[in-house]
């Protein structure tokens, strides 16, 4: 039994749980990263041919509208603090070990599997497929996101260090670069991090507040959650009401024939129902801070990185075990078990293979132990403006 526990230790990583680490940041992408899975898994579950709730479809429409813009606002926020504390070229390799790399690797790796196990799979690939990894990610499933947010960290930094905007300006080409993204869709390599990164800016614009005792405190109240509900609800309802939805991401000007108002009035409504949206999760999010509930939501969090990565590939093959081979019909058990699956896995596979023999998988280098520990060891207690943010170890992808 004791080394049931040991192994279960090891291979979620369970000891993060005793570390002194911003907790509700690790619940942020814990809650996100599960509704990414959940997106995926619905999606194949659907092209699978098999009939999905309307519900779940609904579901799968609001968790769009905030979960990867908040994905970008938690970037933007550590990406400042590390600017304060790391060299400009050393943060561009870490961001380039972290993210670029990976995305190579991982995105070359789904791409052959696609090609060769296509009769068990929904994805419809060939080997011209492989050169969609250097200019259209978004044909690549989850893949986007990766060279989006390495993009958006990169022209973060130029203008940052070289550029110097005040923050008004920072935010009005934050706010071009959205509406003007839809029209290259056709480079998603370029449109997928202009339409982001207004979230990246934001989340610099809200880190020197964001860590203050008072607003913390604040944010820790139900009364706060309470005070934004029925906002988030009623934005959502609009949301809906509009189908804006999962499309949001290919819209263009064409796709609302030509009428520039309702372009840019959806546009709007994007926008809009997003930051209610991530507004709503992070006060939720210091809730669970408070409260030290649901800790397993921690713990995925911080294998966020690597469930993105890996989650598409478990998501396919469990589907297709369940439903090819298992002879599943119920559409609700395959969704949960492949999102269980889609989770788990991942975070297995990398904490017994991928921190060890398969590092190469997920770094150019051999993490030491002495830096597994020190990624994981990120300090939690409440910040006065003496120990603000810059003057801390803080780590962040």
């Amino acid at each position: 039994m004791k080394n049931a526990k040991g192994w279960i230790s090891h291979a979620f990583n369970l000891t993060i749980l005793e570390k002194n680490r911003y907790s509700w940041v690790d619940y942020l992408r814990g809650v996100i990263i599960l509704l990414v899975v959940y997106h995926h898994a619905y999606l194949g579950i659907e092209r699978s041919g098999i009939p999905m709730p309307e519900t779940v479809g609904k579901a799968n429409m609001i968790f769009y509208s905030f979960r990867m813009p908040l994905f970008f606002i938690i970037s933007g926020v550590f990406t400042t603090i590390s600017l304060s504390k790391q060299s400009v070229r050393d943060l561009v390799f870490v961001k380039y070990d972290k993210i670029l790399y990976p995305y190579f690797i991982w995105a070359f790796i789904q791409v052959t599997l696609q090609i060769f196990m296509s009769h068990f799979t929904n994805s419809d690939r060939t080997f011209h497929d492989y050169l969609y990894i250097l200019y259209q990610p978004k044909q690549l499933d989850q893949f986007w996101y990766l060279p989006a947010l390495f993009n958006a960290t990169m022209v973060f930094i130029f203008f940052k260090t070289k550029v110097k905007p005040n923050m008004w300006l920072h935010l009005i080409i934050g706010f071009a670069l959205f509406i003007l993204a839809p029209f290259l869709n056709d480079i998603s390599m370029m449109s997928n991090w202009m339409r982001f990164y207004l979230f990246f800016v934001i989340g610099d614009l809200i880190s020197g507040i964001l860590f203050t005792k008072t607003l913390q405190q604040q944010l820790k109240k139900p009364v706060t959650l309470l005070i934004f509900l029925p906002v988030f609800i009623a934005a959502q309802v609009v949301y809906l009401h509009n189908n804006v939805g999962v499309k949001a991401m290919e819209t263009t000007i064409e796709t609302f024939h030509g009428d520039n108002t309702l372009y840019a009035l959806n546009e709007l409504n994007f926008l809009f129902t997003s930051l209610i949206g991530c507004i709503t999760l992070i006060i939720m999010a210091f809730l669970l801070e408070k409260w030290n509930k649901l800790s397993f939501l921690r713990v995925i969090g911080f294998h966020s990185l690597y469930i993105y990565m890996i989650h598409v590939i478990v998501v396919g093959l469990v589907r297709s075990i369940l439903v090819h081979f298992l002879h599943f019909t119920n559409p609700i058990v395959i969704l949960l078990c492949v999102i269980a699956f889609g989770v788990t896995i991942p975070i297995m596979f990398y904490n017994l293979l991928g921190r060890s023999y398969l590092w190469f998988l997920f770094s150019t280098r051999k993490k030491t132990r002495m830096e597994v520990v020190s990624k994981q060891a990120v300090p939690i207690q409440p910040l006065t403006p003496a120990h603000s943010p810059a003057n801390r170890d803080i780590r962040s992808t």
